[in-house]
């Protein structure tokens, strides 16, 4: 018994073969990769029709059999692992609708290189621009909640010990700017994918003549590779997209760290509702934070899907072959399907997310992040430099701490002492200064530098923040749109090659 896919091969596949690699292969591409091989192959016959490469009624017999496999569905197709995938399962369901001598001209001026290469950047290019929109919405919520909370005083924290206060909504605009960039990187990703590789063939293009930029233009891509061999070897779209999806998840991992630890009795800054909570099996009084740890562990998923392309790809020759054009993508589109899910998630936590004002607040007002301005008062108020002042509200903190005084009963007298010691004179503080100082609300409001927390500064920022939201939608939209159009160009000519009579075509050849 030969191969079912070629004559050359005089054995069929080995059951450890198909077991292994062919099977999971197509039960995995098949049903994802259907109705875009529908489009491929449409497009591609459109094509051959309008370049004379097929005569007239090969072409509309071909189409009205491509039109009923594709309103039949996948399930329509008995799938064969012994001929090897999806387009030689596909390629078969064909012949039996038209017979071999037919069927078989559809594959005229292609490879099925060029074919995967397209799928792929199609799956890309679908899966690049709903992240980046699914993205957009954590954004649009994530704005919402820190325009509601610009003045909700908290802690700051750096090397997880008190800073500076900020607020809860400054803390949320600071996410935002992060995830626009995520954004950003994702419409690169979406824009590298966008260039059509069909008719590039196995690696050297054709004899036949064909017309790239008609089938580039039918399947929504803005034009075709100018290398047919990049067109096959490269897929660097998707480790772009991979790395991408990384770098969001890293930024929203980091976030639900600090959900994290903020959702401790400890802290406790924040408050989930229970429909975002777990219990404990034995322990009556849990309520655990399921979703967090959901989160912190997909991130890891995700990296890990990523690095493992990375490295399938990074020995592999720059042609096509299994590893480098398979093999690679797989994990790809894992990290996709799930990145979806975690933004959904994500969008949850945040809409759903309550802070503690009044628990923040005191915090706030207790743990000496709102020292450092005290150090810069004696600056502007002693005439002393910044690092003497340091020095000086350093000592004040020391003896503060040692008296079991929190920061807001800081008085001018310690602070005297201690200027006394490292200046040799002392400073005349009025205690209306040094309580504003102290005071987390002033102090926060007194930081009207770019990108500093006070909440005009961050109701400003948020309005900026729509506006470059608003933009990317655009962006995507109008993407979405030439796609749109595409797929209804292609309807139109499918459906007037299917309709047209032989001399119809000749006319328009003449």
């Amino acid at each position: 018994m030969e191969s079912k896919v070629s004559s050359r091969l005089k054995q069929p596949l080995a059951p450890e073969v198909l077991q292994y690699i062919f099977l999971p292969r197509l039960n995995r591409e098949f049903f994802a990769n259907f109705e875009m091989l529908n489009q491929i192959n449409l497009a591609h016959l459109v094509m051959l029709h309008e370049q004379g490469i097929l005569d007239h009624d090969a072409s509309v017999e071909l189409a009205r059999a491509l039109l009923k496999m594709q309103a039949d569905g996948p399930d329509g197709i008995e799938l064969d692992p012994a001929r090897e995938e999806a387009y030689f399962n596909y390629e078969a369901h064909l012949i039996k609708l038209v017979g071999q001598a037919l069927g078989g001209r559809l594959h005229t001026a292609r490879s099925r290189n060029d074919i995967g290469a397209t799928i792929d950047r199609i799956r890309a290019r679908d899966f690049a621009t709903r992240i980046a929109t699914a993205l957009i919405g954590v954004a649009d919520a994530a704005l919402a909640r820190a325009e509601q909370y610009a003045d909700c005083v908290m802690p700051g924290y750096t090397h997880m010990q008190a800073a500076q206060p900020i607020t809860y909504g400054y803390y949320l605009s600071a996410l935002v700017d992060a995830w626009s960039r995520d954004v950003a990187r994702l419409l690169h990703a979406l824009d590298t994918a966008d260039a059509s590789p069909l008719g590039a063939c196995a690696l050297a293009g054709t004899s036949f003549p064909i017309n790239r930029d008609a089938t580039s233009a039918m399947l929504g891509f803005t034009q075709p590779l100018a290398n047919a061999l990049d067109g096959v070897a490269s897929r660097d779209f998707a480790l772009e997209l991979s790395a991408a999806l990384s770098i969001m998840m890293i930024t929203s991992s980091r976030m639900v760290q600090d959900f994290y630890i903020w959702s401790t009795p400890e802290f406790g800054y924040l408050s989930f509702p229970d429909s975002i909570a777990s219990t404990s099996s034995i322990m009556p009084q849990k309520k655990n934070p399921a979703v967090l740890e959901y989160l912190r562990g997909k991130t890891g998923h995700v990296i890990g899907l990523t690095t493992a392309a990375f490295s399938t790809v990074k020995s592999t020759h720059f042609t096509h072959s299994g590893d480098s054009s398979r093999e690679s993508t797989r994990t790809c589109w894992e990290a996709c399907d799930e990145s979806l899910k975690a933004l959904a998630l994500i969008q949850l936590l945040v809409e759903k997310v309550e802070p503690n004002r009044t628990r923040m607040a005191a915090r706030a007002a207790d743990d000496f992040s709102t020292v450092t301005d005290l150090a810069d008062l004696l600056v502007r108020k002693a005439d002393a430099s910044f690092r003497d002042a340091h020095h000086i509200i350093g000592a004040v903190v020391r003896q503060a701490l040692e008296a079991g005084i929190p920061a807001k009963h800081i008085t001018p007298a310690m602070i005297n002492t201690a200027a006394a010691e490292q200046l040799g004179r002392p400073v005349a503080l009025h205690e209306d200064d040094i309580a504003a100082c102290l005071d987390p609300v002033r102090n926060v409001a007194a930081r009207e530098s770019l990108g500093g927390p006070a909440p005009g500064r961050v109701r400003a920022h948020i309005a900026e923040q729509k506006g470059l939201l608003d933009q990317y939608r655009g962006i995507i939209g109008a993407g979405v749109q030439r796609v749109a159009n595409a797929q209804a160009l292609l309807q139109r000519r499918v459906g007037k090659l299917v309709s047209s009579k032989p001399a119809e075509r000749s006319v328009q050849e003449a």
